[in-house]
């Protein structure tokens, strides 16, 4: 994976289930967190895209989890992007221990390009070069 977003976080209690593990949805969450870094990091907040009447709702997620992770362990998450068809933009993440660079989880999201009511746009020229950068 290319590793265009660094995003370094530490597991909050909040983040586990009665076993001491991770909770599996959070890992949703994470890579959220990866994809507005990954927009930052290229130079356009997703806020802005937002701004400019692109929209990008989840229209498909997939993740594996591969081991385990606590309470306070330090974790690093990648995320890098590509288009996935023509009007569809494909997020994909890898979270793994900081330390050991051993993987907890890995997946992707794939997001629809849509107008502020919600119908399938192209994505414009910009959105394309900005996820190809």
């Amino acid at each position: 994976m290319n590793q265009d977003s660094i995003l370094e976080f530490r597991v909050r209690y909040a983040d586990t289930d009665k076993m001491g593990g991770i909770y599996h949805s959070r890992v949703l969450e994470w890579f959220e967190m990866g994809r507005t870094e990954l927009f930052r990091k290229k130079g356009t907040p997703y806020t802005e895209v937002e701004s400019r009447g692109v929209f990008l709702p989840i229209v498909e997620a997939h993740v594996q989890y591969k081991h385990r992770a606590c309470y306070d362990d330090l974790l690093r998450l990648s995320a890098d992007s590509r288009m996935h068809g023509k009007a569809r933009i494909q997020c994909s993440h890898l979270i793994v221990h900081a330390h050991s660079g051993e993987a907890v989880a890995q997946g992707y999201t794939i997001h629809a390009c849509v107008d502020s009511g919600g119908k399938v746009i192209r994505p414009p020229r910009w959105l394309v070069e900005l996820i190809q950068s």
